[in-house]
């Protein structure tokens, strides 16, 4: 039996093919092409760039592959076996597989016999005839040739005589991985277990995992295979796939490498874990997973009093890995959970030496508890905390005062116009600033009109733009008089920053957020400047 506890494990990539299939993934040319650049420059030695024969786009990618000059990656051809009942030099697709001139080709084909009678409509001979047809094809004509055994799990389940013959076959025709899929996702991890060890007990060829997380198990399924011997392992950036998704690399990896003393990286690209999972992502348009393990941004965020006064004695206390070991970052949340380590922590992540007998501490926390008792959340507004904490700790005189502001909305459905018009009065420095502005909303208006009033104190205000805006609704069962939550994020092209707003008016939490965010930037650069 092969152990493979000691041999090389390779990592396989198929975002670029099985990630796709996920519900609201698209990747267009150019991305793929950056991707499979980004993951050969992370260490990932398999990486599948599409169907060939399934549309333009994944011919055309394979098409570009000399422009790509990968360092060491192997790009591979995926596609299916040869149709029953057709020679394979007469199957276009196979035809199609040559064409694309990757060194490797995945070949998947059917090993529960449920499928080979009641999907392909054939006989089960002739399916162990298209899987020896197909590969030894391939392999005549030079190509490394990975054979996914679909539905392996549930066909060994069903006929483990039959599931082992597709195996047989692959082997036999010179497969170079056999890979066993669990492509419904609902194995359980000793069921992977026990079947992929008696597999290898057979089986002389490499043997390689395939998992999805249609349970919740993908990543556990995988490590287990991984342990009784499997010696490639597929999967997904951030477990993009279709349905629930594929087995998570982002957390195989972190697990191989950390808990399971398995090197899959070249050394030094474990810490830039999180980097590719939050580059991916962004080329997919989608929004990054705070929950997720290892690289999300709240897998090392502490809340609790309790756990931040243990982590001030020990970080292992309440945390399993260090963050900066993938990349990530320890992260201390205020709350009305929070203790006073909490806040000392806090203002040391800020920058701020805050002593524990400090007694500003306790009406730092209950401001914050009385804050958080009319729905502000300070856990994702750290700009908003650090006003906070500056003006507790080191009052400071206001950049602006606020004297007035009008917002209106005009709306003269006989000539389809609309216009949303916010007015703002400042006292700067003794002297008072009226100004006026136009905007898509209320709020943009509003926005418009205070950065117009500070513009003539402080010109590098222009450098600042809203990055997002996010509405809460706090306490629903109030109806309409319910309490606003405002999110507002920020930049100014080098960092950004969250401030929070709350009340039962809309524009006023609003304002209240912009407020906070326009004040919090002024004070970072009077700091830089002094």
């Amino acid at each position: 039996m092969q152990t493979g506890k000691k041999s090389q494990l390779f990592l396989y990539d198929t975002t670029l093919r099985d990630g796709t299939q996920g519900e609201a993934i698209h990747f267009s040319l150019s991305d793929k092409l950056r991707i499979a650049k980004r993951l050969d420059e992370f260490g990932i030695q398999y990486i599948e760039g599409g169907w060939p024969g399934s549309n333009p786009k994944d011919f055309a990618f394979f098409n570009h592959l000399k422009d790509l000059e990968l360092k060491q990656a192997k790009i591979a051809a995926f596609g299916s076996t040869r149709k029953a009942h057709l020679g394979v030099e007469e199957d276009p697709q196979i035809q199609l597989l040559l064409q694309a001139q990757s060194p490797v080709v995945t070949l998947f084909g059917k090993s529960w016999l449920f499928h080979v009678l009641e999907v392909l409509k054939t006989t089960a001979e002739e399916n162990l005839a298209m899987i020896r047809d197909s590969i030894k094809f391939l392999k005549s004509h030079g190509r490394e040739v990975i054979f996914d055994a679909e539905h392996f799990f549930d066909g060994f389940k069903a006929d483990k005589g039959y599931a082992l013959e597709c195996i047989n076959a692959a082997e036999e025709s010179g497969a170079d991985f056999i890979v066993l899929c669990d492509t419904n996702g609902g194995s359980l991890p000793w069921e992977i277990g026990n079947i992929t060890a008696e597999v290898l007990s057979r089986c002389r060829t490499p043997v390689g995992i395939h998992t999805h997380n249609d349970g919740e198990l993908a990543v556990a399924n995988a490590l287990v295979a991984i342990e009784a011997g499997a010696l490639q392992v597929q999967g997904t950036i951030n477990g993009y796939g279709e349905r629930t998704g594929n087995c998570n690399l982002i957390s195989v990896i972190a697990n191989l490498e950390l808990k399971m003393g398995r090197r899959v990286l070249p050394h030094g690209k474990l810490k830039e874990l999180r980097e590719l999972s939050l580059f991916i992502d962004e080329i997919a348009n989608v929004r990054p997973n705070p929950r997720a393990p290892f690289v999300g941004k709240s897998a090392f965020a502490h809340k609790g009093g309790t756990h931040v006064n243990a982590l001030q004695k020990a970080l292992s206390s309440y945390e399993h890995i260090d963050p900066l070991a993938v990349g990530n970052t320890r992260r201390i949340l205020i709350g009305e959970l929070s203790g006073r380590s909490n806040i000392i922590l806090k203002a040391k992540e800020l920058g701020i030496a805050l002593e524990e007998n400090n007694p500003n501490i306790q009406r730092i926390l209950n401001k914050i508890k009385e804050l958080e008792a009319k729905g502000y959340e300070f856990e994702s507004a750290e700009a908003s905390f650090a006003l906070l904490l500056k003006k507790t700790l080191s009052p400071y005189p206001p950049f602006f005062n606020l004297m007035e502001y009008h917002v209106s909305i005009r709306q003269l459905p006989a000539k389809n116009y609309k216009v949303c018009e916010a007015t703002v009065k400042l006292s700067i420095r003794g002297e008072r600033i009226y100004t006026v502005a136009e905007g898509d909303g209320p709020v943009h208006a509003l926005d418009r009109a205070l950065r117009e009033a500070l513009a003539k104190f402080y010109p590098e205000i222009s450098q600042v733009r809203l990055e997002d805006y996010k509405v809460r609704i706090v306490d629903s069962k109030e109806g309409t008089a319910s309490s606003i939550r405002v999110w507002v994020e920020s930049t100014d092209g080098k960092r950004n920053w969250s401030t929070v707003g709350v009340s039962h008016d809309i524009v006023e939490a609003s304002w209240l957020a912009l407020f906070d965010s326009i004040e919090y930037w002024l004070l970072k650069k009077t700091e830089e400047q002094a």
